[in-house]
């Protein structure tokens, strides 16, 4: 019988912002052993005490099907939306990279950053911080660019998202 495929999905999930809500929900997750691999949370709707957590797992169908209807169960959610499942989304991630950098490869650094749009938040003689916000994938990249030609510092926020057009949660 051949493996299941892993599959990855972007998850939003609005709550009601009372204390322990993100403790259960990460319990969720921890006590059956899945894995998040990136999540945010923030209050969205102040007057309704509304947040939204945005989270990235990934696992079979099977377990994928699993985590929403157990978060579905959970009672201080309102809603869960499949972002990956129900149609396009746009999602956004934010990274402050810090890079340390000798040996005169500070134009080199200057060129890449350029080239993915990051901007530059603080310069000293031998290092620079940068923002940069775009999809996982590009601020991989970026990294991955960077990596040679210094000593990096990084800090991410985890993906950011939402569905393309009229739909919201």
């Amino acid at each position: 019988m051949p493996e299941a495929a892993i599959e990855r999905h972007t998850l939003a999930v609005l709550v009601v912002n009372e204390p322990g809500v993100l403790a259960r929900v990460i319990g969720l997750f921890s006590g059956r052993g899945y894995n998040i691999e990136s999540l945010t949370v923030a209050e969205v709707e102040r007057d309704k005490a509304l947040s939204r957590i945005t989270l990235v797992t990934s696992g079979t169908r099977m377990i994928i099907d699993q985590i929403k209807a157990q978060l579905e169960r959970l009672v201080p959610i309102h809603r869960v939306r499949d972002l990956t499942e129900e149609g396009p989304f746009v999602g956004r991630e934010l990274a402050l990279v810090k890079v340390v950098s000798e040996n005169g490869k500070r134009a080199e650094v200057l060129r890449i950053a350029e080239s993915f749009g990051a901007r530059i938040i603080d310069s000293s003689e031998s290092s620079f911080v940068f923002e940069v916000t775009d999809t996982t994938e590009k601020v991989d990249q970026f990294l991955s660019m960077l990596a040679g030609l210094g000593r990096l510092e990084v800090a991410r926020t985890g993906i950011v998202a939402l569905s393309r057009g009229p739909e919201s949660i």
